[in-house]
């Protein structure tokens, strides 16, 4: 199943009776969405137990956000209604996870529509359209019972992930602009859930820029299905990091590799080190291919061995920060993975250009497994 964010609409996709041409089987269009359930722009889905399947959605038809909430659709992706109850709302919606041991669902908070759809503006984070927020539901039930805060150190949470153990009562969430990964987890005595920065990406002094200090800019964090291993991108230094997570309050980062980004060598733009000594980052080719842009979006093998990243974020915000990504197309490439030690290895045998396609070029975003992966299997 595919969505697409501006248009709302929600595609149903038959990969059973021949894998290597998928055929399309239902397109849920999104005026029924609207006026069975006034929500619009479609973000994450995840399958439920009972064989539903739960969409969040960003905002209204108009793009406010405080429109968001969830869709239910059955197995047959009929639309069921909202999964939320009326009552206390949350000002915004992007991605969820749900952890039914806990009896909680936690939604993050990235933006709205109206805004984020027409490029990134810093006064737009100022002028509070942005989240820094974690809104905890209680599950299956679909009430809102606690807002996390995260103040300057979440600004615009992104992806969010519960560690795959489903007994375990914490998870990571994603905060692009301030450049943290920040954990949450169950207070001592089990009653609500708190936070605390695990991960944090200093900005880089750099020259050249549209201001003088550059953030990571995270995006793309998954968990590996041992829970061993964490991973993210800086779409703007672009460097995909792995750290090792076996004690999830403390993080160590123990692979890291450049492949795309703002700062690569050949690009105007320089970073500046505290000795005001200069550097760029040294992006090797693929198969004679100069890596375009920023990393992405990422997925794991699932035996942890084989990472996967695409370099597309949104259209518009590709045409702002990486124009040559909307004009050549995006690629996805694969990096090796030491799973003993932690280690980030590019595999330069593997290379698949979205550019070349017969229509034109294309922007690759989230990819997914048949049968399930590392950022969409959620065990009870």
């Amino acid at each position: 199943m595919s969505n697409f964010l501006s248009s709302g609409r929600i595609y149903v996709i038959d990969t059973q009776k021949n894998p290597k041409a998928p055929s399309l089987h239902k397109v849920v269009e999104p005026e029924h969405i609207i006026e069975k359930t006034g929500l619009a722009y479609p973000h994450t889905s995840h399958c439920l137990a009972n064989g539903d399947i739960m969409i969040s959605f960003l905002g209204d038809k108009d793009g406010n956000a405080q429109g968001n909430g969830f869709l239910l659709l059955d197995s047959q992706f009929n639309i069921k209604g909202r999964w939320e109850k009326p009552g206390r709302r949350a000002e915004f919606s992007y991605d969820f996870w749900y952890q039914p041991r806990h009896k909680t669902l936690i939604c993050s908070s990235f933006g709205a529509p109206s805004v984020f759809t027409q490029g990134f503006n810093l006064k737009h984070v100022e002028d509070g359209f942005y989240g820094r927020q974690l809104f905890v539901y209680d599950w299956p039930d679909g009430r809102l019972k606690q807002t996390l805060d995260l103040g300057d150190s979440g600004l615009i949470s992104g992806e969010i992930r519960f560690l795959h153990d489903p007994s375990k009562d914490t998870g990571y969430v994603e905060c692009v602009l301030s450049s943290n990964v920040v954990r949450f987890f169950k207070t001592q005595d089990g009653s609500s859930w708190s936070h605390e920065v695990a991960i944090s990406v200093k900005p880089l002094k750099v020259q050249n820029w549209i201001l003088p200090e550059m953030p990571g800019l995270i995006v793309g964090l998954l968990i590996s299905l041992d829970d061993r291993f964490l991973y993210f991108v800086n779409w703007f230094h672009g460097d995909v990091r792995q750290y090792n997570t076996e004690d999830p309050k403390n993080p160590i980062l123990v692979g890291q590799v450049y492949v795309g980004g703002l700062l690569q060598k050949g690009s105007p733009i320089t970073a500046v080190t505290e000795d005001g000594k200069t550097w760029q980052a040294d992006v090797p080719k693929i198969q004679g291919h100069y890596l375009r842009g920023g990393p992405v979006m990422t997925q794991l093998s699932l035996d942890g061995k084989r990472l996967y990243v695409t370099n597309s974020l949104f259209s518009t915000w590709d045409r702002q920060f990486y124009p040559d990504v909307i004009e050549k197309g995006s690629h996805m490439i694969q990096i090796d993975v030491d799973t003993e030690n932690g280690g980030l290895k590019i595999n330069p045998d593997f290379f698949v250009d979205f550019g070349a396609e017969p229509d034109g070029p294309c922007l690759a975003h989230e990819m997914r497994y048949p049968g399930g992966d590392c950022t969409s299997d959620i065990w009870i």
